[in-house]
């Protein structure tokens, strides 16, 4: 599992020159766009929600000793969960609406990598792509959320929090990495076996979320910079890992 972490993590080495190298930048425009669209609405909705949410939680508190304090603890806790909502739903949202952008640029980068420029993949169209991708991020959305819920509700335990903060953190980092993958997996593999191969390779697909929801602490930049650089390194390791699997496939 660490091995393939580090994996995951290591093709953001070379993917700024591999993004020069093939001209890519014009291809990730639109999705910069959707990704700027979905962060700027959803930190509005956070901003509005994240009050109400910690007079919710404040209401626990029936007794008039330490209510002062439990509210605002109440209010912190109500940005942290509105914000961690916030993130699942915005890398779900992106991931799926920028299927047709990203499986075009997966598909130039794995023509580099293997030299294979007339590939016999699997062909899909614009509307396919899309389909799909809002089909896998919608499932990936419900598993993150049974999740992410309850490890939300164990900040309220102290010591446990901690656990529950980096348990929190790998979940989205996988489920990231996950929707990164599959823009390489759409040309390989059906529905299930997508699924089945991230399930197989989940070092790979942590690895490269952590590096994507770092970008995401990035004020502004983070935003515009996390699919270019996180979908050209998920396709490069991505496609590695398919190659050798076919390599031993062939012996």
């Amino acid at each position: 599992m660490i091995k393939n972490i580090i994996k995951g993590i290591q093709g953001y080495f070379h993917s700024f020159s591999l993004m020069n190298k093939l001209k890519l930048w014009k291809y990730f425009f639109i999705p910069i766009v959707i990704s700027a669209l979905t962060a700027i609405s959803i930190g509005l909705i956070a901003y509005g929600f994240s009050d109400n949410i910690g007079a919710f939680i404040a209401r626990i508190w029936i007794w008039e000793f330490g209510k002062d304090t439990f509210t605002s603890f109440s209010t912190i806790l109500g940005v942290i969960f509105v914000l961690a909502i916030g993130l699942v739903l915005y890398k779900h949202i992106i991931m799926a609406f920028s299927a047709p952008f990203m499986s075009p640029v997966s598909e130039k980068i794995e023509a580099y990598l293997t030299g294979n420029v007339h590939h016999e993949h699997r062909k899909t169209n614009f509307t396919e792509q899309l389909v799909r991708g809002i089909r896998m991020n919608v499932r990936n959305l419900l598993k993150e959320l049974l999740i992410t819920i309850p490890l939300l509700l164990l900040k309220f335990i102290p010591g446990v929090n901690v656990f529950s903060t980096i348990a929190l953190f790998l979940t989205q980092s996988y489920y990231a990495g996950f929707g990164n993958i599959d823009y390489t997996l759409e040309r390989h593999y059906n529905y299930r076996d997508s699924i089945k191969f991230v399930s197989n390779h989940k070092g790979l697909a942590i690895g490269n979320g952590i590096i994507f929801m770092l970008f995401l602490l990035i004020p502004v930049f983070g935003v515009i910079l996390v699919l270019p650089f996180s979908v050209t390194a998920a396709s490069i390791k991505t496609v590695e890992l398919l190659n050798k699997k076919s390599a031993l496939a062939h012996k």
